[in-house]
């Protein structure tokens, strides 16, 4: 009677077994985080820690433009921290924040056009010489964040800190057209994604399904 019951009980956790995949430690969880490795977040960091500089050489701090510059620099980061950590339960969240931060993005690029404009500033052309240099220079310091040690200041890796008012605005445009397009190439392999795979409610769904079938 006892042998029996044991029998069929190891029989059923057999087949349960069979329907979680060995490679995957996280089970419904997929591994998540990780978006310090993404250049699109390394380059939003540069781009607010510049910001940050720029702001306090050339805003007014007491303008409310001080503050949406800052904090429109700040969202491209923090959205795109928290979209990558939202991934474990949602892909339609990471989604929704990946987008918002490249919205955030695409609001401090009108700012710094808008300074250039008003201040009678040159906005660089894309393939300018000075432009190709700073997408010269952008490579080396998002390919490995891991050791900045040889750097004066890490927080100013392109010296918004000395750089004139016209050099430091363009680099920022730059910069900012650069994590733009790393977003919208980022939003794109999301969506693939989610159409090809769907989303943690579908996946506990489809799990549930199985395990009722036994």
């Amino acid at each position: 009677m006892h042998f029996s019951y044991f029998y069929v009980s190891l029989q059923n956790i057999l087949k349960i077994k069979q329907f979680i995949p060995m490679n995957n430690k996280h089970g419904l969880i997929p591994a998540h985080g990780g978006y310090r490795k993404l250049r699109s977040f390394q380059t939003a960091q540069i781009i607010y820690d510049s910001t940050v500089i720029f702001c306090e050489r050339f805003i007014d701090k007491r303008s409310r433009t001080y503050d949406q510059m800052v904090q429109a620099a700040r969202s491209g980061v923090q959205n795109i921290a928290e979209g990558s950590m939202a991934s474990a339960t949602s892909k339609k969240i990471e989604l929704k924040l990946t987008g918002i931060a490249r919205a955030s993005q695409e609001e401090l690029l009108l700012d710094y056009e808008d300074f250039l404009r008003q201040n009678s500033l040159i906005q660089w052309d894309k393939n300018s010489p000075e432009a190709l240099a700073v997408r010269g220079m952008y490579k080396p310091f998002t390919s490995d964040t891991s050791n900045k040690s040889d750097l004066s200041d890490p927080s100013d890796l392109y010296n918004i800190r000395t750089a004139s008012a016209e050099t430091a605005a363009n680099t920022l445009i730059c910069l900012i057209n650069q994590a733009t397009y790393l977003l919208r190439k980022q939003l794109e392999k999301l969506e693939l994604l989610f159409l090809k795979e769907g989303g943690f409610t579908e996946r506990l769904y489809n799990e549930r399904k199985k395990r009722r079938e036994f």
